[in-house]
């Protein structure tokens, strides 16, 4: 485990781009694990300024993101499909039939989440996984519970995480209240993590993640198995280790 303290969310962000950019000039067929939310934004704002610049090609690159609410289209302005066009793949030369998200509209998401996890598995598994995390630790849409949950899975997210979500909505009610996530099983397959982490309000969460037990009510916490995981926490979140 590794730990990067930087003085705020601006610094993370160009932390982050520099890695998920060196990766993709490393291995120019990497396959990214890519995280929604207001913490990677930043990060991709400073990858598309680093593609401007003509220092990044990402012509073979796949992805595969995290999640996607349940019952809601790619068209949906709300869907995770929607976030990362409008905020990434619009502004790049990526091929958007290299770019995988779960189906929200799914008639089956028991279906949809095994043919998720096998895909994953026929690309070779993901190079590099961006993580953000919850203020309950959640990664993905993986909530605290009774044990880890393993592959790609249909999510009953908890009011925490509605809670925190409804920023983004007009309201309370307009969120949606289940998710398809990834599991642990693919997130820990990954061969290399980061995780993004601003704010005080993720200090509680960070602390538990970096210094307590593994446990799933942590969800984040079994990260400290993993042989290559780096945090990239500015020094709010950073303030209870």
């Amino acid at each position: 485990m590794k730990i990067i303290k930087v003085k705020d969310y601006e610094s993370m962000s160009k932390k982050a781009a520099f890695i998920l950019a060196s990766q993709v000039n490393i291995k120019d067929d990497s396959v990214l694990g890519l995280a929604t939310g207001s913490t990677p934004l930043g990060m991709y704002k400073e990858v598309i300024k680093i593609y401007k610049e003509r220092l990044i090609d990402f012509s073979n690159i796949t992805t595969f993101n995290l999640d996607e609410y349940y019952g809601l289209s790619g068209e949906d302005n709300q869907s995770y499909r929607y976030y990362m066009n409008q905020n990434l793949f619009d502004h790049i030369n990526i091929d958007k039939q290299n770019t995988f998200i779960p189906n929200g509209k799914t008639d089956s998401p028991e279906l949809e989440s095994n043919n998720y996890d096998k895909l994953v598995e026929q690309k070779g598994n993901i190079d590099l996984q961006v993580l953000g995390i919850g203020s309950n630790a959640h990664i993905g849409f993986n909530e605290p519970d009774k044990k880890f949950a393993s592959g790609t899975h249909l999510v009953d997210l908890n009011e925490e995480t509605i809670k925190a979500n409804s920023r983004f909505f007009n309201s309370l009610d307009e969120v949606p209240k289940k998710a398809i996530s990834m599991g642990m099983k693919n997130i820990m397959r990954a061969k290399k993590i980061i995780l993004l982490a601003s704010g005080i309000d993720k200090a509680e969460a960070i602390k538990n993640t970096i210094k307590g037990d593994i446990i799933p009510e942590v969800p984040a916490s079994i990260l400290q198995l993993h042989p290559d995981v780096t945090f990239i926490i500015d020094e709010e979140a950073a303030s209870k280790l």
